[in-house]
């Protein structure tokens, strides 16, 4: 059996390989020549890229075979992730791996500022000596303002905290109570602007960011104000900068980032008080080793079906440990409601019952979705788009759960609504210290049948014989069973039948059976264990 194939666009840590392991065939490509890339993501299974590498629609239609795009980085500017989703390629990312390393940078460039150590750097080695022209000044009492209190603003802000200066914040989804508890204020942004001796910059790059820190904004700032861009070019205006430096309006600026990269020439650059430097936030061998390493992490459990934590466009997040055997049952579960379907979906419910009812147990449903979906659609189905699948056949999707669950200690319910107004629902739960996967009911009738790579389910007015002739029929056609099981809601009334077999059961056969049996339904399922 042939490997899945990562390919690797961009120079990683060896590290990355190494994480990897020999479960893969590894190959390279420069990424960021698009004559090469084309070819040779055709036929791979995973590609990992930093920045330079635009993973774009074209580039996921080339690819049919691709299942993950893994970003060794925090950014994701570069990948098309609404493409990705709509085909159902997973993309990930190391959305920590660089964190400690953007802190630092954004102090350092801070500091450079403050005390104009760049120009001082240069006119030294240019063989001058200009003690009084470079004179700075101390972060102690001084106002620093962190504009967005994200994981990186917040470590900035810890280590900002030992030169004793004033720490003041803008970010409209931090509670003032907890930011309280760090020492910090939150204010508005134009009290921010108002108040602030320094000023650093730690947002995403979204609609409402972009040009955040500009025109309007920097008419609102001491002009002894600093500012320190090392998250996303674009939010601090270059131009709004420019003029205002210019103008005497802001002392000075620290950036690492622009709006159009690579940057090699910026009016900005004329000033001896801005510091620039060339996107070096995640410029570590440390943060490059902890990127590498995690995406390497995230496409192996990618790769094996699994849920991946740091995954962008799949619902779910952080899985409690009692929730993660529940996800491949109820993937199962849906697998079996959707085998027995007879129309087209209306809706899928997914209930959770028993104790993990109180947890974070929304990647249940999708994981039920994913299995209705396995059996329904012809495209290779994931956690990535099978949300995307409900949305485009229009099926209502809803989980509910409750702490109550009379029999079993938890139990997940998979229901359908067909458009012709019938429903399918099918139950189950996990036992055991093997966790064992068993299914519990079927359409209200109560069994206890294990999971099986085949199974079949009849439905038939209750009487003798039938069980009878559904064993002959089967062994006949060389069809082992492994188990039976019959449920009834009166003697007389509606009766199931549920059969785990050792091999799928011919499509004729099964309809022999039913002719025989005069059964109202008949359908055969087959699982990937």
């Amino acid at each position: 059996m042939s490997k899945p194939v990562v390919l690797i666009a961009e120079e990683l840590s060896p590290a990355t390989v190494e994480a990897l392991g020999p479960d893969f065939e590894i190959r390279h490509v420069d990424g960021a020549d698009r004559a090469a890339l084309l070819p040779a993501i055709a036929d791979v299974d995973a590609i990992l890229v930093r920045s330079a590498t635009k993973v774009d629609a074209e580039a996921i239609a080339a690819a049919t075979k691709l299942k993950v795009v893994a970003r060794a980085g925090v950014g994701l500017d570069n990948v098309d992730v609404k493409a990705a989703t709509q085909a159902g390629v997973m993309v990930v990312n190391a959305p920590t791996s660089n964190i400690v390393s953007a802190a630092e940078l954004a102090v350092a460039l801070l500091l450079a500022t403050a005390r104009n150590i760049a120009p001082a750097n240069a006119a030294l080695k240019a063989g001058q000596w200009k003690r009084s022209k470079y004179t700075g000044v101390e972060l102690t009492d001084k106002t620093v303002g962190v504009v967005g209190l994200g994981r990186i603003g917040l470590l900035v802000a810890q280590r900002l905290s030992a030169f004793g200066v004033k720490l003041v914040a803008y970010d409209p989804y931090v509670q003032p109570a907890r930011a309280a508890q760090l020492g910090i204020r939150m204010l508005s942004l134009d009290e921010l602007l108002a108040e602030a001796d320094f000023i650093t910059v730690h947002l995403p790059k979204t609609p409402e960011t972009v040009g955040l820190i500009g025109e309007e904004a920097l008419r609102k700032v001491k002009p002894s104000v600093r500012i320190i861009n090392a998250a996303r070019g674009g939010i601090v205006d270059e131009h709004a900068l420019y003029v205002a430096i210019k103008e005497g309006r802001v002392a000075g600026a620290g950036l690492d980032v622009f709006t159009s990269e690579p940057c090699t020439d910026s009016p900005l650059f004329e000033f001896e008080q801005v510091v620039a430097t060339p996107h070096l936030g995640a410029s570590t061998d440390e943060a490059q080793e902890k990127a590498g390493i995690a995406v390497a992490r995230s496409v192996r459990l990618a790769l094996a079906g699994e849920l991946v934590p740091d995954a962008v466009n799949v619902k779910g997040g952080s899985i409690a440990e009692a929730v993660r055997p529940g996800i491949s049952l109820a993937e199962n579960l849906g697998r079996v409601a959707g085998s027995l379907t007879g129309a087209a979906l209306e809706a899928i419910e997914v209930e959770v019952l028993g104790e993990i009812a109180d947890l974070d147990v929304k990647i249940l449903e999708l994981s039920a979705l994913k299995g209705v979906f396995s059996v329904l659609n012809d495209a290779p189905v994931s956690y990535v788009n099978a949300p995307v699948i409900a949305g485009e056949r229009g099926v209502a999707v809803s989980l509910t759960t409750s702490a109550e669950s009379p029999d079993w200690r938890n139990l997940i319910r998979v229901k359908l609504t067909l458009t012709d107004g019938e429903t399918v629902a099918v139950a189950g739960t996990v036992t055991g210290p093997r966790s064992l996967q068993k299914i519990t009911e079927v359409d209200g009738f109560d069994v206890d049948v294990p999971f099986s790579a085949h199974l079949a389910f009849l439905r038939y007015a209750d009487r003798p014989g039938v069980v009878g002739i559904a064993g002959k029929v089967l062994g006949d056609a060389g069809v082992n069973i492994g188990g039976m099981q019959v449920s009834r809601d009166e003697a007389g009334g509606q009766a199931l039948i549920a059969l785990t077999v050792d091999s799928a059961i011919p499509a004729g056969v099964l309809a022999e059976i039913a002719a025989a049996v005069g059964a109202t339904s008949a359908r055969a399922v087959d699982i990937e264990l």
